[in-house]
This record gives structure tokens, sequence and C-alpha cells, in this order.
């Protein structure tokens, strides 16, 4: 798959990933947060289940409820509970505040589809740049907002007809029948709503070849952060 074939999501756009467990939607995030804009601002990943993709990437800051949302740009992980919905809700307060945030919810259907700050970032979010990729392998479990505020749909290949059915309800009639074509391993159909154009993935790179590509980035970011005003060629000539 050429990068350069479609459009992916922008600062101000939100990516709904969905498909059952084992279909490939967590390495499809770790794809798209590999081309966001972590270099220029914050990327935060709520963490529901420790999930190993995002906790291999070794340059991945920690954060706490109690601590701000950040300034300075990079990857961050929050681990959450299931039982912290009250503090979730809380934290997505402060993002729509802060602003200008990226954020990747795994396991979208653990936050109530009727809570308002949550539901807030998703509705105002493109005219506060607050980026949302929200995940879920139970579409119908989500607030209906990740899907009528979403810029980008990625299916993935989904267990219950009535998931799907949710899934249609937001693609235009005429592809969906392409819909019901069988998908092979950890391919997906990509829908840009904008464009109203719908494609077929085939697997995004392997969670390795994500993984360097993020580290090489942070890297180069930290190196930055160290020697400011200092140009990429003259540390490349050292």
């Amino acid at each position: 798959m050429d990068d350069e074939e479609v459009r992916l999501p922008g600062p101000t756009h939100k990516l709904a990933i969905v498909g059952r467990t084992g279909s490939g939607k967590t390495v499809a995030a770790l794809w798209h947060l590999s081309n966001a804009d972590f270099d220029q601002r914050a990327w935060i990943i709520l963490d529901y289940k420790n999930d190993e993709h995002f906790n291999s990437i070794t340059r991945a800051e920690r954060l706490t409820y109690d601590e701000d949302i950040p300034d300075d740009p990079g990857v961050y992980i929050l681990k959450v509970l299931p039982k912290d919905q009250e503090r979730v809700s809380e934290w997505f307060y402060k993002v729509w505040v802060h602003e200008n945030v990226g954020v990747i919810v795994d396991e979208g259907y653990m936050i109530d589809p009727q809570d308002d700050w949550f539901n807030a970032c998703l509705t105002q979010g493109r005219s506060k740049r607050i980026s949302m990729i929200v995940l879920s392998q139970r579409p119908v479990w989500l607030s209906r907002f990740v899907f009528s505020e979403a810029d980008f749909f990625q299916v993935f290949d989904l267990t219950h007809s009535k998931d799907m059915d949710k899934v249609r309800e937001y693609i235009r009639d005429d592809d969906r029948q392409q819909l019901e074509q069988p998908l092979d391993p950890h391919h997906s159909y990509y829908y840009d709503v904008g464009r109203r154009q719908l494609e077929t993935f085939g697997p995004v790179p392997d969670q390795g070849s994500l993984l360097l590509k993020i580290d090489a980035r942070l890297k180069e970011l930290e190196w930055e952060e160290e020697n400011p005003g200092q140009e990429r060629g003259v540390r490349r000539a050292l």
C-alpha cells in the first residue's frame, strides 16, 4: 500500500478504526501514529488494556491523571482502568481546554457514550485542533459522535452483523455493497468521508518497522530539543 495514493488524517481530523480482536486495528492505529504530527504537538494514547503494541514505543512518556496536558511534542501514554470513568471524563475536559493535541483511544467502547467531554472533543475538535483516533471491536457500543464526526473510517473484519450495520449508516449508498465482500486477514476498508471514497487496504507495515519509524522520529525530536536552533544537516555532519 502506498501512503501517497490516499489521503491520511491531518491535524484536525478524526478517525474511527473498528474490527474484531486480532483483525489488525491496533497495528493500523500504530501506523497512523507513525505518520502523525507528534513532532509538532503532543499525541496521547489512552491505554485501557496495557497494549503491547503501544507499550513497545520505547521513547513514549507516561502520564497520570494529575498531570496537565503536555505542551511539548512527543508521544505519551496514559494508563486507564474501566473504573476510571469519572477521571477519564475530567481528563477529556482538560484536553478540550488545552486544545491542539492528538488523542488515540484504545477500546473506545469503554468510555460512556453519553460522556459530555469526550463528545465535546469529538464534535468541537476541528476548531480546537483536537485530532482523535478511536478504536473499537464493537461499533454498536460507541458514542454516535465517533461516527457522525469521523473524517475517516478504517473497517477491519467484524464478527457481529449489527456492528457492520452501524458502520454502513455512515457510508454512502453506492459503496455499501462493497462492504459485503469478505476481507483477507489484516485487510481493511478505508473510507474518506470528505471525498466519499472507499478503498480496500492491504496489511499496513509490520509492527517492528512502525516502532522503528516512531522511535527514529522521537529520537530526532529529542535531539532538536537538546540543540535548539541547530540545523539537522549540521547534526548529520557531526
